[in-house]
């Protein structure tokens, strides 16, 4: 019965040509805001989506590093356990260490040497994204180096027509103290083999390399590395593999998942997210005081329609429950038609690029949209909470009403 009068008295002409303006106001308001919020979530989620796709080209799904220190000792007989955990699909072993590089007669820079095994390729996907030359890290009679595309560019680097080796100075473990610089610095060259284009903060640190080529400098034993790269199987929660590394290693050792190794991005993105939330919310509100305008007027006009129900014994919570759904037939009406803006929108944004970035150097051309179930289900509760705020006070106030019956 209450859904009935509600939606009689959304559908009925109005005396007043005012009310039914309001009203649609209001349904164009909550759609307008209801499909921009959506909108924008999902640019948010392409946007996410986008960039963890990158990260996961780099970064393994669980990262086994040294509690204190800057390396650990695998055992080949623990490197076989770990081999053996459900759910591990690949691993590698990686030697990182700052350095200071010279190309030629070229200017110094320093960058990040990572030395990889041979299942590197296996674990992270940067052969995926060559650049330029190939991927390659030579092996001992002479090693090489995939820089990132921004490094290659910062050392003049020429893979096409220079075969000048790149110098590399690491500093020395254990030496405590020296007399000239030469005493505190290990020296090496590598040949450039290609350049990887992932993400600016890879591409402008980043030097690959052979994990022989950073051992030997290092002085670092065949058992040592800096950290141990884990992938998982397809379809494996990063932190469940890591409880299963936990439980095989212990505590003496750092286990870390893709989101632990990243987790300042991932708490910037989260927090970027749902400050656009709790801003397009507000818009919301600001739209539903249409609503209250709407429902007061309405509530007025069906006075008589108010006096009729309590004489025949309406109790005032029946007519405020009414109201109040008077006010989510306004809302969800409002809510539908944004849905449907937004989901044609995000359809035609995801097939035709309609709306492109400005910046050509972009790894897209266009805004990436992503559609999520959690963001209907988000928007559509923020919508109903906003909307019996709105209603509730004139629908309280028809309840509330007087019964004025005249004599005849």
């Amino acid at each position: 019965m209450i859904w009935q009068f509600a939606s009689r008295y959304f559908r009925a002409k109005k005396s007043t040509n005012a009310i039914n303006i309001i009203a649609w106001v209001s349904v164009s308001a909550i759609a307008v805001g209801a499909g921009a919020l959506i909108v924008i979530l999902s640019v948010f989620n392409g946007f996410e989506g986008l960039v963890k796709s990158l990260y996961t080209t780099f970064y393994p799904s669980v990262k086994i590093s040294a509690v204190t220190g800057k390396s650990i000792t695998l055992t080949p007989a623990q490197l076989k356990q770990i081999a053996g955990v459900k759910g591990v699909a690949d691993m590698t072993e990686v030697v990182e260490e700052k350095a200071v590089l010279r190309y030629g007669e070229g200017d110094q820079t320093i960058a990040i040497l990572k030395g990889v095994d041979g299942n590197y390729n296996k674990v992270a996907a940067v052969d995926k994204s060559i650049a330029h030359g190939k991927f390659d890290t030579g092996e001992e009679n002479g090693y090489k180096a995939v820089l990132g595309i921004e490094l290659e560019i910062a050392l003049g680097v020429d893979l096409e027509r220079d075969m000048t080796p790149i110098s590399v100075y690491l500093p020395r473990r254990n030496v405590k103290s020296f007399t000239t610089p030469e005493e505190a610095l290990g020296s090496g060259v590598l040949y450039p083999a290609g350049s990887f284009a992932i993400q600016q903060e890879f591409n402008s640190k980043y030097v690959i390399t052979n994990i022989a080529f950073m051992r030997g400098l290092l002085g670092m034993k065949d058992d040592e590395m800096s950290a141990l790269e884990v992938k998982g199987i397809h379809g494996l929660d990063d932190m469940v593999l890591k409880q299963r590394l936990q439980a095989l290693l212990g505590n003496g050792y750092t286990i870390e998942t893709r989101y632990e190794q990243n987790q300042a991005l991932y708490a910037i993105m989260q927090t970027e997210r749902w400050a656009v939330y709790v801003i397009m919310s507000f818009i919301l509100m600001i739209a539903a005081f249409n609503m209250i305008g709407c429902l007061y007027m309405l509530v007025m006009e069906k006075q008589k329609d108010i006096t009729i129900l309590k004489a025949m014994g309406a109790r005032p919570r029946l007519i405020t429950r009414i109201f109040l759904m008077e006010g989510m037939i306004i809302a969800g009406i409002g809510t539908l038609i944004g849905f449907g803006i937004s989901i044609l929108f995000c359809l035609l944004q995801q097939k035709f690029g309609l709306i492109t970035l400005e910046e050509e150097s972009f790894l897209v051309s266009a805004y990436p949209v992503s559609m999520q179930v959690s963001d209907f289900i988000l928007v559509s509760i923020t919508i109903i909470v906003i909307g019996l705020g709105a209603s509730w006070y004139p629908a309280r106030r028809a309840g509330r009403q007087d019964i004025e019956l005249k004599a005849t």
